[in-house]
């Protein structure tokens, strides 16, 4: 497993409450708005009963700490998220007896993008996250408010070279397709019961031609609206929504 055990700041009551229910990271101290009710207060009794430090601060203090107004009243001090290797993300299909669904990131720079892509994986079904090491965002703080606490439940896996593990997929029996924003098959005209990896290309340039090049097929969302395309995460969003309505409706 490739370990980051730099500290960083995890702000915002969902992220925070989701981060003290799982108990996966180490979590060093959890700052509140002083006079805490509500939420609030259900995050300092769920510290308290893990032993975790809890502080009160002012408003400006909090802001000071997460380094940005939107933290809702509270702010972790959390050790980075982890990464996990591409084997074990590959063990969890397995281990749930389910065809594998793995979504992979070209070079995703948006921490907002990414936090909604983790959060839209997980909640349809998607076993893992691989994204890569270079020219792309990490699992930073903003990610992790923007993933509503997804990143505390599905993995990632970061990679150097992303071609060479499509290629490993493909090998395993994963099919890979890839999101294109013209010129592929529509994503409904294609069986997407069996074992796959979806592919979604960055915000600006979508998938890198070697990239796209390696997928079995590119899909493309047809557009009935004068809209060129769609953001990056609401694609992604419709194509897993298809892979979740597919294998819900397919007969045993």
């Amino acid at each position: 497993m490739e370990k980051h055990l730099s500290e960083e700041r995890l702000w915002g009551r969902h992220p925070v409450l989701e981060l003290l229910r799982s108990a996966g990271r180490r979590v060093d101290e959890i700052a509140v708005l002083s006079g805490a009710a509500g939420p609030l207060a259900e995050v300092v009794a769920l510290a308290r009963r893990a032993g975790i430090k809890v502080s009160f601060r002012t408003r400006e203090q909090l802001t000071a700490i997460a380094g940005s107004p939107q933290h809702q009243g509270v702010v972790a001090r959390v050790a980075s998220a982890e990464y996990v290797d591409l084997d074990a993300l590959l063990e969890i299909p397995a281990a749930r007896s389910e065809p594998a669904f793995l979504l992979a990131l070209d070079q995703v720079q948006d921490p907002m993008n990414f936090g909604a892509l983790l959060r839209t994986g997980e909640a349809l079904g998607a076993h893992g996250v691989i994204v890569t090491k270079h020219h792309a965002v990490g699992l930073t703080g903003v990610v992790a408010k923007a993933a509503m606490g997804a990143v505390e439940r599905i993995r990632v896996a970061r990679e150097t070279n992303l071609v060479s593990v499509l290629e490993r997929l493909k090998k395993s029996g994963i099919w890979v397709y890839g999101g294109a924003v013209r010129g592929g098959i529509a994503p409904w005209k294609v069986s997407l019961t069996d074992p796959l990896c979806m592919v979604i290309g960055s915000e600006g340039g979508g998938l890198r031609p070697l990239v796209a090049r390696t997928c079995d097929a590119l899909l493309t969302i047809p557009l009935v609206g004068p809209g060129v395309s769609l953001n990056v995460s609401a694609a992604a969003a419709a194509l897993c929504y298809e892979v979740c309505r597919q294998r819900a409706t397919k007969t045993p």
